[in-house]
């Protein structure tokens, strides 16, 4: 009997209060292991999708497995959350303790770390991520790279077995764009990324899923290469001839 995935939809879709559907009848299990790229039009449902695995946004219909069991409420959520990591699109949803310390030994707090082990795991996530030292800095006054590490750190201290990255490079300096990708690079931790940023996906997922009128697609190869040129016809799949 093979192990249930870790999480999956049933049949969910999600409108908007304009009546707006962004998700419809959408099905979903995530295996094991897994590293998938997302991509799509802006306002496709791509984030949407995100918030109800998370149990932030709530389905119009279906449901959310965890462990191949039904989510009912907001403390089963809490239970996914321990293990589903969100790295959301602006750092600053993330951050809102003083320091940097306090922001990152937060999560493990709330997984019933004492004070002492929380902050050993934060300075630990710190010192990962090249941060050592950080610590003490005022979250308020980072740079924008900083920020967007530090609150990669705040999810990475929870030791989740999946992270969910949503355009994790938006904005970002070259530099710490490449660090990005060397620490997930490092991280065996399966992943679900969204971004519109194709070598970016090329160097740190191994699948693409798109999101088109409403339905999750699946079955689309990854790109095997990396380049730097414009495309005219956007997000669209493509191929090159020699």
């Amino acid at each position: 009997m093979s192990e249930p995935s870790l999480f999956a939809l049933e049949n969910v879709s999600f409108a908007y209060p304009s009546g707006r559907e962004v998700l419809r009848d959408v099905s979903f299990a995530f295996e094991p292991g897994r590293k998938i790229g997302l991509y799509g039009t802006n306002g496709s449902g791509k984030t949407t999708l995100f918030h109800v695995i998370m149990g932030l946004a709530a389905p119009s219909k279906g449901r959310v497995l965890f462990h191949g069991s039904p989510i009912s409420g907001e403390k089963q959520f809490r239970a996914l959350r321990s293990e589903v990591g969100l790295v959301m699109q602006n750092a600053e949803d993330q951050l809102f303790n003083p320091t940097v310390l306090d922001d990152v030994a937060f999560g493990p707090l709330n997984l019933g770390l004492s004070a002492e082990e929380a902050r050993e795991r934060a300075e630990e996530t710190l010192r990962e991520l090249g941060l050592e030292g950080f610590g003490n800095r005022l979250t308020h006054r980072l740079s924008g790279g900083e920020k967007k590490l530090v609150s990669l750190a705040t999810v990475l201290s929870m030791r989740p077995s999946v992270l969910l990255l949503d355009e994790p490079t938006n904005g970002l300096d070259p530099q710490t764009r490449e660090r990005i990708i060397e620490i997930l690079g490092a991280l065996p931790t399966a992943r679900i990324i969204i971004s519109h940023d194709w070598d970016f996906l090329a160097q740190t997922t191994t699948r693409f899923m798109t999101i088109k009128n409403g339905r999750l697609l699946t079955d689309i190869p990854h790109l095997p290469h990396r380049h730097v040129h414009a495309h005219p016809l956007g997000d669209e799949p493509h191929h090159h001839h020699d």
